[in-house]
């Protein structure tokens, strides 16, 4: 480390910057000066955002293709480094070689330019990624990561953190993976933070005007869509069906117990038993089946009207066959017509232009880049879409934050990125306890119930 105590860094598989943002902003609250002097990224609508919001960077492209020598010397390596399928390779070697993947470059720079520290984060997954027994505490790819680094001579530490805890309003678990030459930074009792939904929503913004807004606010009250979802599947007093609302034409009450019925029945094994086929969730059902759940007079008519407005199918049921496409064989389901057509619902999630309302009393679910386009908050009297200055307070960016792509691209890069609060308050810890050698002060905190927290320490 330099002796003005700036801590040089780099910033791998770099994203739209929001690893970077939370370490500098650690370094901020240390009074501590930081200078990112390496920036490797690929995507490029993420390499947009990145130099927009940091200026004065210099993206360098595929890591894989840069030699170590080429990186300029640095105190703290921090990489979010993709999780690769771990299973090639652990087939072909027992997981005793990381080549071939993208932490094997993160091991290669470390094992070259020996730095003081690193923080490596990754989705929760990782965790139990390719467990040899179900038993086990954590699969063998974290295991070979941990191992792999505790040979470059790094007191290793690693912990799942919610960015609940940390003032965002979102549930977003991730693997923290963090490295010191001095000691173990311990990665617990970090002071919480709670907020909500509301605490981050703006007012007053133009609201929808569709055909399923409209539907929806005919049929609930603005606080009745709380934490809804819209989907055609299972899902519970927190689910509305298309037919709850008339979205492709208006049924009886006889046709919406009929198919809440179909939803619920269709799963049940002693179909596919009886028409000598594999199992599959949401076995298409004859008039004679469902006479066994449902009697009406007019049975008939019933299923012909809900197929002519699209909420039932009358199809085949698909089987598992093995085919051959282009000298590789496979299983997949195809129909089989010789088994007789049963009806089935038009199950959809992607399919509405809202699959989720959002609950401003409680935070959001993890939100990934398929939900960022179809999830919806109330707001005055209607229900609208998350503004760009929402989406980066949901993930810990300032509300300054330029984005000067798509709102799909847009939305790609927050659904990959890290909660810029969470890597704060770790390189804070890091920085305290592995660089500067004091002691964090803990806050004992009772641990919110149902929440599991892990911890591994490996000394070198």
């Amino acid at each position: 480390m330099t002796s003005k105590k700036t801590l040089r860094f780099i910033d791998l598989f770099a994203g739209m910057g929001g690893f970077r943002l939370g370490f500098e902003n650690a370094c901020k609250v240390l009074n501590i000066g930081s200078e990112c002097v390496f920036t490797s990224e690929i995507k490029p609508h993420a390499i947009t955002v990145y130099t927009d919001n940091f200026p004065d960077s210099l993206i360098h492209g595929d890591i894989t293709q840069i030699p170590a020598a080429d990186i300029p010397d640095f105190d703290v390596m921090l990489a979010g480094f993709p999780c690769q399928a771990f299973s090639c390779a652990g087939k072909r070697y027992g997981f005793a070689d990381t080549r071939g993947t993208l932490f094997f470059e993160v091991e290669r720079i470390l094992k070259a330019k020996r730095p003081a520290a690193f923080i490596l984060e990754n989705v929760e997954g990782l965790v139990g990624h390719d467990k040899e027994n179900n038993t086990d505490a954590i699969g063998r790819t974290l295991s070979v990561i941990l191992e792999k680094l505790q040979l470059l001579d790094y007191h290793v530490t690693w912990q799942v953190l919610d960015a609940k805890h940390f003032g965002l309003a979102q549930t977003r678990k991730r693997i923290f993976i963090v490295g010191t030459k001095t000691q173990v930074v311990n990665l617990t009792e970090f002071p919480q933070k709670r907020v909500t939904l509301s605490d981050v929503l703006e007012t007053d913004k133009p609201c929808m005007d569709t055909k399923l807004t409209k539907l929806l606010l005919s049929h609930f009250k603005l606080n009745e869509l709380h934490g809804k979802s819209i989907k055609d599947k299972r899902g519970g007093k927190e689910n509305i069906h298309s037919w709850d609302i008339g979205l492709k034409g208006e049924v009886s009450a006889e046709q919406k117990e009929l198919l809440n019925l179909i939803l619920l029945y269709r799963r049940n094994k002693k179909w596919a038993e009886a028409k000598g086929i594999t199992w599959m969730d949401g076995m298409p059902l004859t008039a004679a089946e469902i006479r066994t759940f449902y009697q009406h007079s007019h049975l008939q008519t019933l299923l012909n009207d809900l197929v002519q407005k699209n909420y039932l199918k009358y199809e085949h049921p698909k089987d598992i066959v093995t085919v051959t496409d282009n000298g590789t064989t496979k299983k997949v389901r195809l129909p089989r017509a010789d088994v007789e057509k049963g009806y089935n619902i038009v199950a959809g999630k992607l399919s509405y232009e809202i699959n989720k309302i959002l609950d401003p009393k409680t935070t959001t679910p993890t939100l990934v880049a398929t939900d960022l386009d179809r999830i919806v908050v109330p707001d005055s009297q209607g229900l609208r879409k998350l503004t760009l200055v929402e989406q980066c307070r949901l993930f810990g960016f300032p509300d300054y934050f330029q984005f000067n792509v798509t709102d799909p691209l847009a939305h790609d890069l927050f659904g990959n990125t890290v909660p810029v609060a969470t890597v704060e308050a770790v390189a804070e810890r890091l920085i305290l306890e592995g660089i500067l050698g004091k002691t964090s002060t803990k806050v004992i905190v009772e641990a919110p119930k149902n929440q599991s927290y892990y911890q591994l320490a490996l000394i070198a």
